[in-house]
């Protein structure tokens, strides 16, 4: 009888879990713009920041009721994949691209006006991603330069300068980054930083000290290909992180996709159920993943054990405070939210 019960306890709470899945849904927002995005930081519940081509930025103070759609002056040409943001006022801009086309820009007036900070003036370099560990202390990534990725840093929030990378790990031949949602570099703490590789190795990344000292750590991602690796990182605490990726390629792949690390990213497990290639991945709680790219978006409400698919959309980055805070962008000016009901 106990055991009867138990398997009847166990149906409910499955029906129970799927109808909670079923009844949670991506909202669209409607937005006067076809920009490509892949720049995306949530503040909090109420203020969203997005970027994407064309100089585009996007802005809403009030939870997506209402968006500021704006172009940064003389950016036209400049495609933000990365935007790092504080509150309804202070934000970063980062654009990709060879020689001077790597950008940094600030504004500290919500969009009204920018600065330029940084303008790259390596002609090797390639800027893929920054990240903060708070408004004024950052760090930004460059594919790798004679071996080496190059990075520079900001400690004042207004001036950026080249990190000494005489301690850090040297790149295979034919490895580098995705500069494909803001998520290949990721800040955690007061002092740590990760960094995710593909090409020719997928390989993570992690300094304890803010970019000074690195150690590299491999994974079973799939690679090889210059459309393959790991795109993305998140991590819960300082422990407990995901990554995932696949081949952008052959966006319905599905082997070796995701990886769950336990002790700070030193190994890394193998997942498995995301559906297809993945190039943002964000905790919404300790329980509960978001995976997009641009075959879809996947959840999980398991820390990754088991994964379902939500949609067939073209996304590119997703990202989170909590559970009423869940957004992500993506192609033709894509702007979604995610709400549990």
């Amino acid at each position: 009888m106990q055991s009867l019960f138990s398997s009847f306890a166990v149906s409910l709470l499955l029906i129970f879990i799927a109808a909670s899945i079923t009844a949670a849904q991506w909202q669209k927002q409607t937005i006067e713009t076809k920009a490509s995005l892949r720049g995306l930081s949530v503040v909090n519940e109420k203020i969203v920041w997005a970027s994407g081509t064309g100089g585009t930025f996007l802005l809403t103070v009030d939870g997506g009721k209402n968006w500021t759609v704006g172009k940064v002056p003389d950016a036209d040409k400049l495609d933000f994949r990365d935007v790092e943001a504080f509150d309804a006022k202070t934000a970063y801009l980062l654009s990709i691209g060879e020689g001077e086309n790597s950008r940094i820009y600030k504004t500290n007036d919500g969009g009204r006006s920018w600065k330029l900070q940084f303008k790259n003036t390596n002609p090797k370099a390639f800027f893929d991603a920054f990240a903060f560990w708070d408004s004024t202390r950052g760090i930004a990534m460059s594919d790798p330069v004679d071996g080496k990725y190059l990075l520079i840093e900001t400690k004042d929030g207004e001036t950026w300068n080249v990190i000494d990378n005489k301690q850090s790990p040297r790149a295979k031949e034919g490895e580098a980054a995705f500069a494909a949602s803001g998520t290949c570099l990721i800040t955690q703490g007061k002092s740590n930083v990760y960094l995710v590789s593909g090409g020719t190795d997928a390989r993570v990344f992690n300094s304890a000290n803010r970019g000074l000292d690195w150690n590299a750590s491999e994974t079973s991602i799939v690679k090889g290909t210059a459309g393959s690796g790991i795109f993305s990182i998140a991590m819960l605490n300082q422990q407990q992180g995901v990554i995932v990726g696949g081949n952008y390629e052959k966006p319905n792949e599905i082997n070796n996709n995701s990886a769950f690390t336990s002790d700070g990213g030193v190994s890394w497990t193998l997942g498995k159920g995301l559906s297809g290639y993945r190039s943002g991945v964000t905790y919404i709680d300790k329980n509960t993943l978001l995976a997009v790219g641009s075959s879809g978006s996947d959840l999980s409400i398991d820390g990754g054990k088991s994964w379902t698919n939500l949609d067939r959309e073209n996304y590119n980055a997703v990202r989170a405070k909590g559970r009423k805070a869940v957004w992500a962008v993506g192609a033709n000016g894509l702007v979604a939210k995610y709400s549990f009901k």
